[in-house]
């Protein structure tokens, strides 16, 4: 057990036994570990704000205040990623350390698949410009195939309208969504243009996620210069 999990593992143990106090020893033994490497992982997560204290005494031992924690989330990749695009607008403002405090405590108690998924699906999300002016005007649909494909690594088969209305049907390998100030797009190697592209998410027609895998091929977004700006990866803001 690495020691991301072991941190997990640590607060749904204290949290279950609540409110009995557990020993650092038995905690120890539970995950097969030291009792010093028990204490300092405690003491992580004392710092970073799990309600976690220790009662003194023979009897004693760390408790977790239930009515202050968060159970396990059954919270999707996708809102995790919403909510980390969501937050990030606060970059800037005299909130934003509470709200990058506030999105890892919702991490911390969703499951490690989910939040490894998480992570993975906010990686491929970038900005073109500060989240605070990223497409307002109107919310873009992401087809659930789309937001599945770019996670698990499928070629999607688009039908989609270009700038001329002139529909085509296209092979992409999805890289990343990026945010721009009027526009949200999928940025991926098309196979028809044998070039990367960025494809505005309202052309989109249909989508359909195909079972061959996204082969390994270094894109460097930077060459979708007609979409603007720097990129600024939200995966910067925590997730």
């Amino acid at each position: 057990m690495n020691r991301t999990d072991r941190l997990y593992a640590l607060v749904e143990e204290l949290r279950a036994t609540a409110p009995r106090p557990r020993s650092a020893r038995m905690l120890a033994r539970r995950f097969e570990v030291s009792v010093r490497t028990v204490e300092r992982d405690l003491a992580a997560l004392q710092q970073a704000g799990v309600p976690i204290h220790a009662e003194p005494g023979r009897s004693g031992g760390y408790v977790l205040d239930r009515q202050r924690t968060l159970p396990p989330l059954t919270i999707t990749p996708a809102e995790a990623t919403a909510l980390a695009v969501g937050l990030h607008g606060l970059a800037g403002t005299p909130f934003a350390a509470d709200a990058r405090s506030a999105l890892q405590k919702v991490l911390a108690v969703m499951p490690e698949r989910e939040r490894a998924a998480a992570a993975e699906m906010t990686g491929r999300v970038q900005l073109l410009v500060p989240a605070a002016r990223t497409a307002r005007s109107a919310e873009p649909v992401v087809p659930a195939p789309l937001r599945e494909a770019l996670t698990a690594g499928r070629v999607l088969r688009l039908e989609y309208t270009d700038a001329a209305g002139t529909p085509t049907a296209r092979d992409v390998e999805p890289i990343a969504f990026l945010g721009g100030e009027e526009h949200w797009y999928l940025a991926g190697w098309c196979r028809m243009r044998e070039a990367p592209r960025g494809f505005r998410l309202d052309r989109i027609r249909a989508v359909e996620a195909l079972d061959e895998r996204v082969p390994r091929r270094p894109v460097d977004l930077r060459e979708l210069d007609t979409l603007g700006s720097d990129l600024v990866p939200l995966a910067d803001f925590g997730v």
